[in-house]
């Protein structure tokens, strides 16, 4: 059997801003989880996530899209870039 503690740790240990902000958030409306467990598990004061909570509402009630992840640009794989000549003997 494989050892998942470091695919267990990504989530309830987040190092970026925005990925710790959404398993904040979903701790607090999917889990149902006590805002003050969760602010501390994710370093947040108490306020700070109060203040997370009642502006992720307020984005839904306006169906505002959550700021998590911004769309990154469309890339185009089959673009080449051009090629340089080769070096002059």
């Amino acid at each position: 059997m494989d050892d998942d503690t470091c695919c267990h740790d990504f989530f309830t240990h987040p190092t970026g801003t925005r990925q710790r902000r959404y398993e904040a958030l979903r701790a607090v409306f999917v889990d149902r989880r006590p805002q003050k467990q969760v602010a501390d598990q994710f370093g947040y004061t108490y306020g700070s996530l109060r203040q997370l909570v009642h502006d992720f509402r307020a984005r839904c009630r306006r169906a505002a899209p959550p700021p998590f992840f911004s769309p990154s640009p469309a890339v185009d794989l089959t673009a080449r870039t051009p090629s340089r000549p080769p070096p002059a003997p």
